[in-house]
């Protein structure tokens, strides 16, 4: 599979790192979703057989854990949370028909990404994240912290100049006025005390270490020998990683480039926005909190942009609820089922369905908006309720026969062997005046979504346009949209349609 998307991206999926857990919407979500219990119960093998114990005992027994316990008691335990949750949230997200075109992780949040594309196993992606935490024990980085500076990249930096301590290092930018700084903490004290006089405001992160500082370097060699011993797969999907600020591609070494995250900035501002420009219009946290999908929210203040959060509380509910319906009222996931997914196919798996539903589902919505709107203004109803029909004039004589209608009138059969090249000029009058693109730009071959960024949902709206004009049968259910990619390919198409099918003339040529 490609590694940059060539066709855009319309929805991204973020797996956040340290801090991204909320242990009491976990074991809500888990109440309702069984994919959290399957995805954890494959992270139990490994945790009991590295530590003798469950992670599933550890966060959802009687005790309550929440992020803060773990961290005090079991590092290695906050860190497999954080990298279960956000599987555990892809994994709903996916039953749900929900398909990101893109992956991206913060930090811990990158391992996740590579496991939810396949390059790893559920059970080899803890296996790197509990060795992550053993080599940077055995370097002493438990006496190391990270915190975020209110204060964009550059002032920061600057700050850190003030200090003059080569250990202490810019961790991640997350937006233009948060900045994460990380090193040794009696460092990081003399930071958080010229932030003050600053009047830089400072807040402490919740991890066991510090990440993405040069004091990690001696952990990088043993760390990727280790996962190099791990089967590397495929990517079944594109993963963007902001510290790398590029696709993984088919050839690189996950072992050595994992290493590279110990001591190599995340920029994941510039993430977002290169994310943002490739055409993301909406972004989803998978995982635990929500501060990825606030952190978008600053980076793309102003633009047209969702960010949704899963595994998080918002007002006392589980921010997932609302981010699968907002995800099905865009045509983003599969329908409920006793909803649509009920009238449509009563007899098909909820999961063939959903399926379905996450290839087709925008297109199948579109086409029923510009059906429906057709319908309604050809019956009156466009707007409120239809004009009452004139009364007629009483007559002492019959009424005139009305004139028969002409070659060009709508209700008459066209005839045999209708011209190809008219029909082309009349479609590319179409497509160039809904599309506000000049006419000589659409050519025969031209391709219409990779060259001229006409996406799916707006392909579908159109050709809708085109049946509705010319009178067309309704399309056979084996119909696919990907085959009729170039206007010469669609003339063709809408040609074969009014000839073999017996359709209708336009009633005129600019309809």
């Amino acid at each position: 599979m490609s590694s940059n998307p060539s066709t855009g991206v319309t929805t991204a999926f973020l797996f956040p790192g340290q801090g991204g857990f909320d242990g009491e919407a976990l074991r809500r979500a888990k109440e309702r979703h069984p994919q959290i219990g399957r995805v954890f119960e494959r992270l139990d093998a490994v945790t009991e057989e590295l530590y003798a114990s469950r992670i599933s005992e550890v966060l959802f027994g009687e005790r309550k854990a929440d992020l803060r316990d773990l961290l005090d008691n079991d590092p290695w335990a906050s860190q497999v949370a954080i990298y279960g949750a956000g599987l555990a949230a892809y994994e709903i997200l996916a039953a749900q028909g929900a398909t990101p075109d893109v992956l991206a992780g913060h930090s811990l949040g990158e391992i996740t990404a590579l496991v939810a594309a396949g390059a790893f196993s559920v059970e080899d992606g803890v296996r790197i994240v509990a060795q992550r935490v053993a080599v940077i024990e055995r370097q002493g980085g438990v006496d190391g912290r990270m915190v975020a500076l209110a204060a964009g990249a550059e002032r920061t930096r600057k700050l850190l100049e003030l200090v003059d301590e080569p250990l202490l290092a810019v961790a991640t930018e997350n937006h233009d006025e948060q900045t994460v700084v990380s090193g040794p903490a009696t460092i990081l004290d003399r930071v958080v005390a010229i932030a003050g006089q600053l009047d830089v405001g400072a807040i402490e992160i919740d991890t066991p270490f510090p990440f993405h500082t040069p004091a990690l370097a001696p952990a990088a060699p043993e760390f990727a020998a280790y996962v190099r011993k791990l089967d590397q797969h495929p990517l079944n999907r594109p993963v963007y990683s902001p510290i790398l600020q590029r696709y993984y591609e088919p050839g690189d070494v996950l072992a050595e480039l994992l290493a590279e995250h110990f001591t190599r900035p995340v920029r994941f501002a510039a993430a977002v926005r290169h994310l943002r420009e490739s055409g993301a219009e909406v972004f989803v946290e998978a995982g635990g909190r929500a501060a990825l999908s606030k952190l978008v929210a600053k980076v793309t203040d102003g633009a047209e942009v969702r960010s949704l959060p899963t595994l998080a509380l918002t007002g006392g509910r589980l921010a997932l609820d609302g981010t699968l319906e907002a995800l099905r009222e865009a045509g983003l996931a599969a329908p409920e089922r006793g909803g649509l997914a009920e009238l449509l196919a009563p007899s098909v798996p909820s999961d063939v369905f959903a399926a379905y539903w996450s290839e087709h589902g925008h297109m199948v919505l579109e086409l029923v908006r510009t059906e429906l709107d057709a319908f309604r203004k050809s019956t009156g109803t466009g707007r409120g309720e239809p004009e009452p029909a004139a009364e007629p004039e009483a007559a002492s004589e019959p009424a005139p026969q009305a004139p028969a209608p002409s070659a060009s009138s709508a209700s008459e059969p066209r005839p045999e062997g209708y011209d190809r090249e008219r029909l082309f000029e009349e479609l590319r009058t179409l497509y160039a005046e809904a599309l506000e693109y000049p006419e000589d730009v659409f050519e025969d071959e031209v391709q219409l979504e990779a060259e001229l960024g006409v996406d799916s949902v707006k392909q579908v709206e159109l050709l809708s346009r085109v049946s509705s004009r010319y009178g067309l049968p309704p399309r056979e259910s084996g119909f696919r949209l990907a085959t009729y990619n170039t206007m010469g390919k669609i003339t063709d198409f809408v040609l074969e349609q009014m000839n073999d099918q017996g359709a209708h003339a336009p009633a005129s040529a600019t309809g």
